[in-house]
């Protein structure tokens, strides 16, 4: 098999533009959650998956590109159990004294 190095490389599928829109807005919510606002940060990063959930949901398998890993109902269910327990996670956790 030859690797192509090709600079100019896209996504060939609507799956793969979604794919990006979720890395950075994870991206954006852990620079967030870097620059002290762990909350806001946190919760981007869990709507990142929600996002990802749903398109993995309505997305037909050939157009899914680098958001079908698994079964469709494998992958729906973790992506958005991972980001609902993010948004909660930001919800609940209580602040602390001093900070």
């Amino acid at each position: 098999m030859i690797l192509e190095d090709n600079p100019n490389r896209r996504p060939q599928t609507f799956g793969g533009v979604v794919y990006l829109v979720v890395v950075t807005m994870a991206l954006i919510g852990l620079a967030i959650s870097a620059a002290g606002a762990w909350r806001t940060g946190v919760t981007w990063m869990g709507a990142a998956l929600l996002v990802a959930s749903a398109c993995r949901l309505v997305l037909p398998e050939r157009r899914a590109g680098m958001l079908r890993v698994r079964r469709k109902s494998a992958d729906v269910g973790m992506l958005a159990l991972a980001g609902v327990a993010l948004v909660v996670l930001a919800v609940v956790v209580p602040n602390q004294p001093g900070g």
